[in-house]
């Protein structure tokens, strides 16, 4: 049964979802800081860099089920979860600051650059995967979980934004300050400082409610059955066709994020001002997002809110680059042009938002189908598979920047103006055709999630019977519904 039967506290989707700000600290730090800061400030080669950061992504993700399977079989008086929120966030800060402050003589290598993202990774991962493994815990409503997500982005991006704030606003305030080392080795800095205290302080203020023993005691662990409860997990046909999609749109996420650096100062010549109120800008649409997702999930459902957002996010992002390639906007770097692009980014990152969202909600269902199923509950599993899903594709988003970025030949420190107007026009079509086709694979699978409003509601409602002892055949309302159990696994 789930910790809190009825509307959630305040306090708690509060409390829980503060947990999220450490990713919005290292999301915000690996997506717009840490592929130029390497590239362009320590002098290492785009691809060098790309392909770093996607290796180092590759070996956390396929860890990361490890990690879930873990936390879904940790046994202490704290409950499952715990124990990980309060051990994990120390050491995770203490490498995040190493990664800004690379502890090499001269320019960072390959290995130096994998090792130091692969540890703050996998620290990560042992944080946040138990903090979101505990959504399907804390309710096993529809809408309330939506509810917890929505706070829980809410605060990874005000975790992100803050750092972007600060970032352009005290540690790299101007264009050339984004192309010197002392301001990145403070953003690292004050960013542990931040992880630290959002994971431990979200532990604690969750700490009376599910502090619990769990009511079965998981049997020995042995890496081979680790290996084969994850397997069957995500052979579960939800998770796949939620995989599908989902490494579409991190993949097109992942990009989006790396390559802001670059189109902001190379395509669309930000100014000072520009990069001041562009975290502004960002806040703005998860804002709007917050009002909205739960009103979209009531009237349209999981998937179809999903599939639409990234639809939606993808014409209003780059309505700029179609009218930019056609000759038709504004002098790039002019008051006009960079009022528009941020206008218009406030609807395109609200529906993005909320189609991430609306697929990382998805997931909470699955945990339900899989247990009606094996008998099992998996939540830290499907997480940490969510995880692997967005891991691979963010590297794979940032590999194909890196790829673009050292195509056109964009070298270390090179100045706006450096820049000839046909490596922008270059860069910004490579982009938008690469966005598009992703955005289409994305919102093809999304679409199409088999796990419904009626037939999660009629898992609860047959599991809870089946908890009071009631006789468990089902209604008729029930029958209408319920998916045949082997329906939901991949035949081989």
């Amino acid at each position: 049964m789930s910790f809190v039967n009825g509307p959630i506290p305040q306090r708690l989707k509060l409390v829980h979802g503060s947990g999220a700000i450490a990713f919005g600290v290292k999301d915000s730090g690996f997506s717009f800081f840490l592929l130029p800061y390497y590239n362009l400030v320590l002098g290492v080669e785009a691809g060098t860099v790309a392909l770093a950061l996607a290796t180092a992504l590759l070996i956390d993700a396929f860890v990361d089920p490890l990690i879930g399977h873990l936390s879904d079989r940790t046994y202490t008086r704290w409950g499952r979860r715990l124990p990980w929120l309060y051990l994990a966030p120390i050491p995770l800060a203490f490498v995040w600051t190493l990664l800004w402050s690379p502890p090499v003589t001269g320019t960072p290598g390959f290995t130096e650059i994998v090792a130091l993202a692969v540890g703050v990774r996998l620290l990560l991962s042992a944080c946040e995967v138990p903090s979101v493994s505990l959504v399907p815990e804390i309710t096993d409503d529809y809408d309330e979980r939506t509810t917890l997500f929505r706070y829980r982005f809410l605060s990874g991006w005000i975790g992100g934004l803050l750092m972007m704030v600060m970032a352009f606003t005290v540690f790299l305030p101007t264009p050339a300050d984004q192309l010197q080392q002392d301001g990145y080795a403070a953003y690292g800095v004050f960013g542990a400082v931040i992880i630290a205290f959002s994971v431990i302080g979200s532990a604690a203020g969750q700490h009376r409610i599910i502090a619990r023993r769990p009511a079965l005691k998981p049997p020995p662990f042995s890496l081979k059955g680790a290996f084969a409860e994850i397997a069957d997990a995500f052979k579960e046909r939800a998770f796949l066709i939620f995989a599908a999609g989902g490494l579409a749109a991190y993949i097109s996420q992942g990009m989006t994020f790396s390559i802001t650096q670059y189109v902001n100062n190379y395509i669309w010549q930000f100014g000072e001002r520009g990069f001041q109120l562009y975290p502004a800008v960002l806040f703005a649409s998860v804002i709007l997002m917050f009002l909205i997702v739960g009103p979209l999930h009531k009237h349209f459902g999981k998937p179809r809110s999903a599939a639409g957002g990234v639809i939606v996010a993808f014409v209003f992002y780059f309505a700029p680059y179609a009218f930019l390639l056609a000759g038709m906007w504004p002098e790039p770097g002019t008051t006009l042009s960079t009022a528009l692009v941020l206008f218009l980014l406030v609807f395109a990152n609200t529906a993005g938002v909320v189609g991430i969202i609306s697929a990382t909600s998805m997931v909470a269902e699955i945990v339900e189908a899989f247990e009606e199923r094996t008998g099992k509950r998996a939540e830290g599993t499907f997480y940490s598979g969510n995880w692997l899903v967005q891991k691979c594709a963010t590297g794979g988003g940032i590999l194909l920047t890196g790829l673009i970025v050292q195509s056109l030949g964009i070298e270390q420190g090179t100045p706006q103006d450096e820049v000839s107007q046909d490596v922008v026009l270059q860069l910004a079509l490579l982009y938008m055709l690469v966005s598009a086709v992703l955005v289409v694979v994305a919102a093809y699978f999304l679409a199409r999630f088999p796990i419904t409003r009626a037939q999660h509601e009629a898992r609860v409602a047959a599991k809870s019977r089946r908890a009071a002892g009631e006789d468990d055949q089902p209604d008729p309302i029930d029958q209408a519904v319920r998916v045949d159990p082997d329906a939901n696994a991949l035949k081989p």
